[in-house]
């Protein structure tokens, strides 16, 4: 089988290498824009974009150039496409200079094999936050039709995420990795339902910025509760809550105001209490009503002695995360056998892409015999003697036409082929 003229990308920053509430700023606001400024790119003939509150990814088919491939740190490598798709990345976002300094190390980038590996592991569940959750298959659904309904994608990223979409929606259905999904944040959210009433009425409040609360904010939106999100910075409270719904508040004006609440998630990841007796002693004792406290992070952020206070209940997440504990251990053997299904079906889908050629870049085709065109003419209207500027202008449009026409042969060609495929 013959080698690929492509390589297919996938240029990525997720949940995992980087905290949700700064994944803000690496979203592009206009997905359709940003695609077609990838497009532009020399040698980018396809792009899709998944974009999530966990993850933003940029799927490109990138037509290989001939010759010896010149080194990144030289001058001549930063043509490279893989250095030009972090920099136009860069150019749609509102990155802070830390990020663009480090660009290099927080944006994965993935090629071919392992684009199919991770496209599959995606669409199967296994990426989220929540391992088996279905919207990201709905929301990887949404992305390929919008490149399609965009013409931003094309014959190759067709199939591939087409693909993908049907094998995972097989999986899924023959291992039921989708059903069942409790997750810590379900079962506190549940919990304050249960022992404090929780409705749209109370005053909730979220701490913290992380995976833990990521899942709690997700229950509460579920479920159509209003909360209000902290953390030890107001910039991180307010990049989650761009992403993941809440009301931004200081961490001192919760203090100052814990008396307004009346149920409390701490999701952290802080290795010292951010919650002490001390600190809400005097505020507590001027509360009126009941408050409840869940704290489900790991190590506990909240310390026990808090609890004493007046109408405080103190809840910690091994009280109430035996039911998670049994949902993960049940799930174990489910996700075993996604991976072994899936390891399966990457040489298959692998096969299946070799056997596609990329659409040709008309923008850089035409462009190439275009300046042709131009410079033919000159030759001709000097040979010719001509100054008459109507004369001039028909034969311009006449020969530019011809070139428009001839150009768009391939692209015609190609997608009857990829429509035949597609049948």
């Amino acid at each position: 089988m013959n080698k690929n003229d492509f390589n297919i990308v996938n240029v990525r920053v997720t949940f995992k290498n980087l905290p949700i509430h700064k994944l803000e700023k690496f979203a592009f606001k206009d997905i359709t824009a940003a695609c077609e400024s990838f497009k532009k790119i020399s040698g980018v003939s396809e792009c899709v974009i998944v974009q999530t509150h966990s993850r933003v990814e940029v799927f490109t088919v990138n037509n290989l150039e001939k010759g010896e491939v010149p080194d990144v740190r030289r001058s001549e490598g930063k043509n490279l496409v893989i250095h030009q798709i972090k920099e136009t990345w860069a150019s749609l976002t509102q990155l802070e200079q830390y990020d663009l300094d480090h660009l290099d190390q927080i944006l994965e980038v993935y090629m071919d094999t392992d684009v199919y590996l991770h496209l599959l592991r995606l669409a199967s569940g296994l990426e989220s936050i929540v391992v088996g959750d279905e919207k990201i298959l709905d929301d990887i659904k949404a992305s390929i039709s919008g490149a399609k309904l965009a013409k931003v994608s094309g014959r190759i990223l067709n199939k591939l995420f087409d693909s993908a979409i049907r094998i995972a929606t097989r999986i899924r259905d023959s291992t039921g990795i989708s059903k069942g999904i409790i997750s810590i944040g379900d079962i506190a959210v549940k919990t304050a339902e249960e022992y404090a009433g929780l409705d749209g009425k109370k005053h909730v409040l979220l701490i913290g910025t992380g995976e833990t609360a990521t899942m709690v904010a997700k229950s509460l939106n579920k479920k159509g509760y209003a909360f209000d999100v902290s953390s030890m910075t107001i910039e991180r409270a307010t990049g989650f809550s761009k992403i993941l719904g809440g009301k931004p508040i200081k961490f001192e004006d919760f203090i100052a105001g814990f008396d307004k609440f009346d149920i409390i998630f701490v999701a952290t990841t802080a290795d010292y209490f951010i919650i002490t007796y001390d600190k809400i002693r005097i505020v507590a004792g001027n509360k009126k009503k009941g408050t409840m406290i869940l704290d489900i992070s790991d190590p506990r952020a909240v310390d026990e002695s808090v609890s004493t206070l007046p109408g405080t209940k103190l809840m910690f997440r091994d009280q109430i995360a035996e039911a998670e504990e049994r949902n993960l251990a049940a799930r174990k053997d489910v996700v075993r056998t996604v991976e072994k299904m899936i390891s399966k079906e990457v040489p298959i889908l692998e096969a299946t892409m070799k056997r596609l050629e990329p659409e040709p870049l008309v923008k850089d085709v035409f462009a190439s015999v275009d300046s042709l065109r131009r410079k033919e003419l000159e030759k001709a209207l000097q040979m010719l003697g001509e100054t008459d500027e109507n004369k001039i202008k028909i034969l311009d449009e006449l020969t530019k036409a011809v070139v428009e026409n001839i150009v768009a042969i391939p692209t015609t060609n190609s997608k009857k082929t990829s429509e035949k495929d597609n049948q």
